[in-house]
């Protein structure tokens, strides 16, 4: 179902916007891929120093020992360039949502999230289509789970809520520009 509206938002973006040179670029966090969560995003250009980044991810993994940290994560985020769209520096307001499954040590954690934050970035052309992105954000979540023993108990858990403040985005992008 996450898939389907993910997909569904993309179509609709795409299709509010022509098609032309530099408008629109395709890419993918290499720090998750370190962590092993697949992830892609898509980047549109509203105005001359204006965009909109819609970025996913999913971690469906299951470690060594039962250990887990399933998830997904939803990210968009409105950009303004200092020079112009997928060139050098910028700044943007980000969103983030997510749903959490897992634990590495005794206890379990299962829940949501919800944020947002500012970013700072900088893009490097690397060639006619190929960009490379480095960014950092600083914002705010609110999380609120289930916290419970590692050993499956229907009634052994107990309803928590946390805020956090700090970084909420790290990421060094690959894009493609079309």
């Amino acid at each position: 179902m996450i898939k389907k509206g993910l997909l569904i938002l993309i179509t609709v973006m795409g299709g509010l916007l022509p098609l032309k040179a530099q408008t629109v670029a395709l890419k993918t966090n290499a720090l998750y891929w370190v962590a092993a969560s697949p992830n892609l995003g898509v980047e549109a250009r509203l105005a001359p120093r204006w965009s909109m980044e819609l970025t996913g991810a999913y971690n469906p993994w299951t470690y060594k020992d039962d250990k887990k940290m399933r998830f997904w994560l939803v990210q968009p985020e409105a950009r303004y360039w200092f020079c112009e769209t997928f060139e050098g520096h910028f700044v943007g307001l980000h969103l983030h949502g997510a749903q959490f499954f897992g634990g590495f040590r005794e206890k379990r954690y299962d829940g949501y999230l919800a944020g947002a934050g500012l970013t700072y970035g900088y893009d490097w052309i690397l060639s006619t289509h190929w960009n490379l992105e480095a960014l950092i954000g600083l914002g705010y979540a609110r999380l609120w789970y289930r916290e419970s023993p590692r050993i499956p108990c229907l009634k052994c858990y107990e309803n928590k809520a946390r805020n956090y403040w700090g970084p909420t985005r790290l990421a060094l992008t690959l894009s493609y520009v079309f």
